[in-house]
């Protein structure tokens, strides 16, 4: 056995390798690609009206060739002092409910809109960040004017957290900014002072995911420090008077108290980790008066790389300002070390602590599972509390009173993949105060679901009583269309605003009155692709050869004649359900508007192949022992699909290829390993080797040294010589997800030409886990295809 994991370590020769220019998909495709996406949106807190922003989701390669530094997980800007931001903001507007005309909001001419802008909690102005040349700006606007202006003359600083927030009063905000005078950054020493040195601690489990972008050496730490230090001040909008709260430090967070009398900060401090992401560096947790003055620690941990697998820290976490309270602090301990494999009668323990903050904490309750959030309802300390039961995966909401915590009641009790039951996301309203609580007529509260059933995914708003459990539906998605509700019109319980989508009709917003079902157009967003209306698009269900029932969307191309036999492609995503009955309910709708974007798999339909998306792939057992029958069971979901689409008589499989992103692409390269299913694959951005990420994957709970056996059979690097068929392998020269470093597709090409087989390695400049660039999105489409048509066994003629 050792001789057998000792040769998944060796170093195989790189093959060579040359640089190519980006390709081109064919122009019908590349200028679907390019066309403007319909804007983000964000609605007002008093749901008066619905802000627009576009965006670009494709900027050019040279955006992301801009150089940039990973430090402690992070990616860091440094021209800017910000995070690295792909995405392109355009422009913003503003739709008001109650008025006809769009208000446009002025943007300066000589910068760029950096991320989504912020309501004021009252909705009469937003603000946001401005990208010049020497940093980034805030600014703010008039809603229902659209005139703007820059706040201050400091530059923000969002890289350990949001840049500002908006304060109680409508008129000031907390900000992060550059700490003013600051001297040149660190310049990396030209010659090392020595090596790089960790050493472990004897009998200390630091069992942690294999995290990239760490910090690496001394120059790193330094340059973390420069560029992650910041200044918490406040800020008028209209004056710009500014207040400074601190001096500049590493504040990750920093969050009011309702009354806005008290801050809570978590400030960053040495030593740092090389093994680590920054939030786990050694820190500390403290109350400051408003003006900044120290009141307390409440909590101070070291460096925490030793938080067990699937556990918590172990000490308090999960601090939260209790609402309708003016500043009584709550958080959460463990009862159980953190470790969720230890016995215990109790995982959790929720304490408070009220202003002034000179008595010790008072114990709240003790939960049986791991405490997984709260909710707050209108009610003064009535809240809902989820807990999570890892040995189940399930979730039980109650309805309590954190006065007497013993009287509480069963809300929803749920497997946590049931989506059949789900009853969705509450509808909550902010305050005057800053407290967002649950949005409630009497004891009544909203949610808003997405329905889901054995037909697909029809949304409904629910009232359900939170003493009772009773549910009433006040709106349903009609049969034949996809619509879900987005907010009430203002106060108004009787309208709703909602997003309304068809097969044929792309999403638009609408104001829907409950009674007479009547509705008004807000938005009127065209189709970007309409010479793809005519894709044919159906919910197919199926079932495994174990019982387990399946589904996926077939589309299926324009022009397509009954009977006839396409070429097939498959993409699929495996997900871990403890049981059949869950893992085979129906998720998603074939009544949504099909949007071809990025680098989607969709556009094999306009080179005539049916394509199979979201084809469902679970991997069902006990959550301790699932992965022991991964391949079997991802070989005979794919083979379920396979032949129910061939009975129906509608592919041809003999010309079938299967793809996925992610762990979608290491379900593909095992499909191609253990069966013979398949024409050809595309993995994209995979992880190969689990021996490179021994201390967990996905759900899996057991480390590399406690399933051995398991590691090497559900890895494609250990039977790369059984792939026998063309396997694509596509991945960003940048990948910054966990697990899934470049090296482990480099390995695999290796290993496959090693032994003989067909592969086709494409690594992608600049490139993170998902691809941006539009140089690089039109490449891998082009790839994609090309890859396709070479290996799917016959040349494919396009409709």
């Amino acid at each position: 056995m050792l001789k057998h994991i000792s040769c998944l370590f060796f170093l195989l020769p790189f093959a060579i390798q040359a640089q190519s220019t980006y390709k081109q998909p064919p122009a019908d495709v590349a200028s679907i690609v390019l066309a403007a996406p319909t804007p983000m949106t964000s609605t007002s807190p008093t749901n008066e009206a619905v802000m627009l922003v576009d965006y670009n989701p494709n900027p050019g390669i040279a955006t992301l060739a801009q150089p940039f530094l990973r430090l402690a997980g992070l990616r860091i800007n440094p021209t800017l002092n910000c995070r690295q931001n792909i995405t392109e903001y355009t422009g913003i507007t503003i739709r008001w409910l109650m008025q006809e005309a769009p208000v446009k909001i002025t943007l300066p001419a000589d910068g760029a809109l950096a991320g989504m802008p912020r309501w004021s909690p009252d909705g009469r102005k937003i603000a946001f960040g401005i990208q010049k040349t020497e940093g980034v700006e805030l600014w703010m606007a008039e809603a229902w004017t659209g005139e703007s202006h820059r706040v201050g003359n400091f530059y923000l600083n969002d890289v350990l957290g949001s840049a500002f927030e908006w304060m109680h009063d409508n008129e000031r905000l907390l900000a992060r900014i550059v700490p003013p005078y600051r001297g040149p950054a660190p310049v990396p020493a030209p010659a090392p002072s020595g090596p790089t040195v960790e050493e472990t601690t004897a009998g200390k489990l630091a069992q942690v995911r294999t995290f990239q972008d760490l910090l690496q050496n001394a120059d790193d730490e330094r340059l973390f420090e420069y560029y992650a230090a910041c200044q918490l001040v406040t800020v008028s909008s209209s004056t710009a008077k500014v207040v400074q709260l601190c001096a500049g430090g590493l504040y990750t967070d920093a969050e009011w108290s309702p009354d806005e009398k008290y801050l809570l900060v978590t400030t960053l401090k040495r030593p740092f980790s090389y093994s680590v992401q920054y939030d786990d560096f050694s820190r500390k947790t403290e109350i400051w008066d408003q003006k900044g003055k120290f009141v307390r620690t409440v909590a101070e941990f070291p460096v925490t790389d030793d938080t067990p697998r699937q556990g918590v820290v172990n000490g308090p976490r999960a601090f939260r300002w209790q609402a309708l309270h003016p500043a009584r602090l709550l958080w959460s301990e463990a009862l159980d070390g953190g470790d969720p494999t230890n016995k215990a009668d109790f995982r959790d323990k929720l304490l408070r602590l009220d202003a002034p903050f000179s008595a010790d904490p008072t114990e709240v309750l003790k939960t049986q599972h791991r405490l997984a959030g709260m909710t707050w309802t209108a009610e003064k300390d009535i809240v809902l509390l989820a807990e999570f039961d890892r040995d189940r995966r399930w979730s039980t909401t109650y309805r309590l009173d954190l006065n007497n915590p013993a009287g509480k009641t069963v809300l929803f009790d749920r497997s946590l993949r049931d989506d059949y039951n789900n009853p969705g996301s509450p509808v909550t309203t902010l305050l005057p105060t800053g407290d967002r609580v649950l949005l409630q007529d009497g004891d009544w509260a909203w949610f808003s679901a997405a329905g889901a059933s054995p037909k697909g995914n029809f949304p409904r708003l629910d009232k359900i009583n939170l003493k009772t459990g009773k549910k009433e539906t006040v709106f349903q998605c009609p049969a034949n269309a996809y619509e879900e509700f987005v907010m009430f019109d203002s106060k108004n319980r009787e309208r709703i605003v909602t997003r309304y989508q068809s097969k044929t009709e792309p999403p638009n917003l609408f104001v829907t009155d409950l009674k007479t079902k009547a509705r008004k157009a807000l938005t009127a967003f065209q189709d970007p692709a309409p010479q793809l209306t005519g894709v044919e698009k159906r919910l197919v269900k199926y079932t495994r050869k174990d019982g387990v029932p399946l589904s996926g969307t077939l589309y299926l191309p324009p022009g397509y004649k009954p009977g006839q036999r396409l070429p097939l492609f498959m993409w699929a995503y495996p997900l871990e359900y403890s049981d059949a009955a869950t893992a085979g309910q129906v998720r998603g709708s074939e009544n949504t508007f099909t949007y071809y974007r990025n680098d989607s798999p969709l556009f094999f339909v306009t080179q005539g192949y049916a394509v199979l998306m979201d084809a469902t792939m679970p991997i069902v057992g006990d959550p301790e022992t699932m992965n022991n029958t991964f391949v079997e069971q991802a070989v005979t979901s794919g083979r379920a699909a396979i032949d129910y689409l061939d009975s129906l008589g509608i592919i041809d499989r003999t010309r079938v290829g299967v793809g996925g992103h992610s762990y979608g692409a290491f379900m593909t390269a095992n499909l191609l390993a253990h069966s013979d299913d398949y024409a050809f694959g595309i993995a994209r951005s995979g992880a190969y080797n689990r021996t490179l990420t021994p201390f967990g994957f996905q759900s899996e709970r057991r480390s590399f040294w406690e399933a051995p056996e398991v590691y090497m059979n559900v890895s494609p690097f250990t039977h790369a010589n059984k792939i026998n068929e063309p396997l694509l392998l596509i991945h960003g020269e940048a990948d910054n997800n966990s697990g899934t470093f470049p090296i482990q597709s480099e390995r695999l090409f290796q290993a496959i030409k090693g032994n003989g087989g067909n592969a086709r390695l494409v690594l992608l400049p600049h490139e993170s886990h998902g691809y941006r660039a539009r140089e690089s999105v039109l490449h891998v489409l082009s790839e994609m295809f090309e890859w396709a048509d070479r290996h799917g066994k016959a040349k494919v003629e396009r409709p």
